[in-house]
C-alpha cells in the first residue's frame, strides 16, 4: 500500500495489525505446545483490538489532517511482518513470539516518533502523538501480560 496521507497511514497501520492478529490466530491452531497456543491467542485477540481502534481514527479524525500529504516526510523504512502467514510463528517458542510481536510494535513507535519530529501542523501532530502513546502504552501492557505468563 503506498502511504499519501495521514488517513492511508492509518488505514495502513490498522491494516498491519489486523494481519498480525490473523496470523497469531492461524498459528495458534497449528502450534504443538499448549503454552504458546495461549500465548498466540491471546496476542491475536490484543493485536484485533488494536486494529479496531486505530481504525475508529478514520472516523474521529479531521478530514483536512487525513487528507494532508505525508508522504514528503516519509523516509521511513516499512515495518517488517510476515506478510505471508505461512505459519512462522507456529514453530517458535513462547519467548520468541513475544520478541517479535513486541518488535514489531516497536518499530510502529518508532515510525511514529519519525513523523512527530516532521510534522508541521498541529492536528497532525496531534493525531500522530495520540498514535505514539497507544502504541507505547499497547507495548508495555503486552511486554507486562506476557511476563506475567512467564511467570506462571
Amino acid at each position: 500500500m503506498e502511504i499519501k496521507t495521514f488517513g492511508d497511514l492509518i488505514d495502513w497501520t490498522h491494516q498491519l495489525h489486523a494481519h498480525l492478529a490473523e496470523c497469531l490466530a492461524h498459528c495458534a491452531n497449528q502450534h504443538e505446545e499448549e503454552r504458546a497456543q495461549m500465548l498466540l491467542n491471546y496476542l491475536s485477540l490484543h493485536e484485533a483490538e488494536m486494529q479496531r481502534v486505530i481504525a475508529g481514527f478514520e472516523g474521529t479524525a479531521s478530514v483536512n489532517v487525513l487528507n494532508t500529504y505525508v508522504y514528503d516526510y516519509l523516509s521511513h523504512q516499512p515495518i517488517r511482518s510476515h506478510r505471508t502467514c505461512d505459519a512462522p510463528y507456529s514453530t517458535l517458542g513462547a519467548d520468541a513470539i513475544c520478541k517479535e510481536v513486541l518488535d514489531f510494535h516497536d518499530q510502529a513507535i518508532s515510525l511514529y516518533r519519525s513523523l512527530i519530529g516532521r510534522a508541521e501542523i498541529r492536528e497532525a501532530k496531534e493525531l500522530l502523538e495520540t498514535l505514539l502513546d497507544l502504541e507505547e502504552h499497547e507495548a508495555m501492557r503486552l511486554s507486562r501480560q506476557t511476563e506475567r505468563m512467564h511467570d506462571i
